[in-house]
């Protein structure tokens, strides 16, 4: 592996030289999150700071997200080390169950039963409908607070939060302040309050007690989306945690865990202006370029806080990863030979969508269609002649593409209607209010007829379903306290074969860290269908191609090897328990789908009772029974001290040979 001439970071952790351990319990942890960067986009050019800590710390090279591969799913995981089936936060947009602010909470009206959830509002909400913590599992941030520790969460608006949610249980209808520090886009507004303490730091900082807003449009079918990254929002974050917080956290006297959340590169690769309608550059333009590298400023910054001070410097663990990885979007083709959707859906005309693309809400248009039952947009509330609430029939597409189908569109609990479909992008979520085996497989069946499906995974309750997979081999099913989606639908993957002009891939062979040589740069072409008020040529995430699952991990610090390629599977879900095993916490777990201490990447491998080894894992396969087509949804994994690490699903033929079946060894 060759190393990465990176600013400063043996030095800044403490970890030069034969720098001493110190005793369990008086670590401090900064755990740094880049939100949808990919393994392939880190480079010395880009990326200095993340290449050289994780050529000179670990780098994780066959890391993992969790499906569906979205931001606040992972921050659950990176939050509590619990799978989705536990925590159940399944997507960003889901079904909870009820009508969120029903009962008033924050002043709001009474809302849809599809909330898009990085909104602290929202998670309020649900944690005081779901017992005070609707993840239902403890966060490190929480345990660290119990015991002790300065507890901060700084940056993009959602996952923060989620980091110790039960902290934002309305009281009296408003937030109390949290004893963990929170700062996010909504600080100042409709977030939790800052303590006295918090305020004051930020005012001897000479900084604004709220955030500036993001400046970065989307754009729509005819204007480019931007073409700057988040670096004004940004500025503010980083300078909160470097002139501000840390500096009170180390006032305080007492270990601390703080996370930093940057929004980008997800912003700018989400809204990029470089590539409308067109899948080249998509994503590998400069303006993705610029998120990943203001990604990297801020946590250089953070690096250059912990080294200037050599007891921090000697005592501070890093652990860097990202939610998700990224693809560019297709709204049109849905291969790398350019085919296009044929599905009614994308025949139908429209006014924001060019002719023959598939507009947001695709699947919901599509499958109402196919059910002949009537379509009601869930983000478009209204009240009928009586003054009841209802939802508004669809009459061009769904607004983001949550819907309602069936029943009479009324804004009732349980709804009457007989689907429910929250969309979130590479996947989509489908609820049956009514469902039986009986009506699963139907719906099932019809979506094995739609030409942009990728996988379809299906509740364990109904026994086995011809194309699907069960959710339970997913780590879907668990001890969730939110509905289990009765379906879960992730659209298809490509890859282009043209080229990325990317001017420091070459550097991603041996630093970017894939599982092959090549691999890391070969996913920067990945290209997926979403369903998303997003353009062809933008950016978006949430699919089940190796290019989402496959996220960038790294960690550095006195309790980390040196120079470390850790080959074995790992994924978000492992961080908490790795953590926590060095902070000497212990959680009280309700559910048992858990990640697993990283124990193989430590410098002290504690209780281990055997070596760890790559030959230890498995690759698998696992293959539905076939849908009435022949096609099946194929699932490839590797498993590894009973936890799952899942690499990529597709919903094709089989070839022969094909078969369930796993093998020793995680590399090929």
């Amino acid at each position: 592996m060759r190393l990465g001439k990176g600013p400063l970071l043996l030095a800044c952790l403490g970890v030069a030289g034969s720098a001493p351990a110190l005793a369990l319990g008086a670590r401090n942890i900064v755990i740094f999150v880049a939100d949808g960067l990919r393994a392939g986009s880190v480079n010395a050019t880009d990326a200095p700071s993340m290449s050289a800590l994780r050529a000179q710390g670990v780098s994780f090279i066959n890391s993992h997200a969790l499906f569906p591969t979205f931001t606040t799913p992972n921050a659950s995981a990176i939050a509590t080390g619990h799978y989705l089936g536990d925590t159940g936060d399944f997507s960003n947009s889901l079904y909870v169950g009820y009508r969120t602010f029903d009962t008033g909470n924050f002043s709001h009206p009474a809302a849809g039963v599809t909330p898009f959830i990085e909104n602290d509002a929202v998670l309020g909400d649900l944690d005081d409908h779901f017992e005070g913590n609707f993840l239902a599992e403890e966060s490190l941030l929480a345990l660290a607070r119990a015991h002790g520790y300065g507890t901060a969460a700084i940056g993009k608006l959602g996952p923060v939060a989620i980091q110790d949610v039960s902290q934002l249980r309305p009281k009296a209808g408003r937030f109390a302040v949290p004893q963990t520090i929170l700062i996010d886009d909504a600080t100042g507004a409709d977030a939790p309050p800052l303590a006295p303490e918090v305020v004051l730091a930020l005012e001897r900082a000479g900084l604004p007690l709220a955030p500036p807003p993001r400046q970065q449009p989307s754009g729509d079918s005819r204007t480019p989306g931007t073409r700057t990254a988040n670096a004004t929002q940004q500025q503010y974050f980083i300078e909160a945690t470097t002139r501000a917080v840390l500096p009170l956290l180390r006032r305080r006297g007492r270990p601390f865990v703080l996370l930093y959340w940057s929004r980008d590169p997800d912003g700018s690769q989400h809204n990029e202006g470089d590539s409308l309608n067109a899948l080249e550059p998509g994503i590998n333009g400069l303006t993705s370029r610029a998120g990943v590298h203001n990604a990297d400023d801020n946590l250089r910054r953070i690096l250059e806080f912990i080294g200037a001070d050599k007891r921090l410097a000697a005592t501070t663990d890093v652990f860097v990863t990202s939610d998700h990885g990224f693809a560019t979007i297709s709204k049109h083709d849905i291969d790398a030979s350019g085919h296009a959707s044929a599905s009614s859906a994308a025949q139908a005309a429209y006014a924001d969508v060019p002719p023959g693309f598939l507009p947001p809400g695709f699947l919901a248009l599509d499958l109402a269609r196919l059910l002949n039952e009537p379509l009601y947009d869930t983000d478009r509330l209204g009240v009928d002649a009586q003054h009841n609430a209802v939802y508004q029939p669809v009459k061009d597409h769904p607004l983001v593409g949550n819907a309602l189908i069936g029943g009479s569109g009324a804004a009732s609990m349980p709804p009457d209607a007989d689907v429910i479909v929250a969309a979130n992008g590479g996947s989509d979520l489908l609820y049956l209010p009514h469902g039986d085996g009986a009506q699963t497989r139907r719906i099932a069946e019809l979506l094995g007829t739609l030409d942009y499906i990728g996988a379809i995974f299906a509740d364990d309750r109904y026994g086995e379903i011809p194309g699907a997979l069960p959710l339970s081999s997913i780590a879907l099913e668990g001890g969730a306290r939110l509905p289990r989606p009765s379906l879960v639908v992730a659209f298809r993957t490509f890859t282009l074969n043209a080229g990325v002009d990317n001017a420091d891939n070459s550097d991603n062979a041996n630093s970017a860290g894939g599982a092959t040589d090549g691999e890391a740069s070969v996913l920067l072409r990945a290209v997926q269908i979403a369903d998303t008020p997003l353009q062809q040529g933008q950016g978006m995430h949430g699919s089940f191609g190796r290019d989402n699952t496959y996220n960038f991990m790294a960690a550095m610090g006195p309790d980390f090897k040196r120079h470390y390629v850790d080959e074995l599977p790992v994924g978000n879900a492992d961080i908490a328990p790795t953590l926590m095993q060095l902070l000497g916490l212990q959680p009280s777990a309700r559910g048992e789908l858990t990640g697993r201490v990283l124990v193989e990447a430590l410098q002290v491998q504690r209780a281990v009772r055997r070596p760890h080894a790559p030959a230890d894992a498995e690759r698998c396969v696992l293959v539905s029974a076939a849908a009435a087509d022949g096609r099946r949804t194929l699932l490839e994994y590797q498993r590894y001290e009973g936890r799952l690490y899942l690499d990529r699903a597709a919903y094709r033929t089989a070839a022969a040979g094909e078969t369930t079946a796993c093998r020793r060894g995680v590399l090929n």
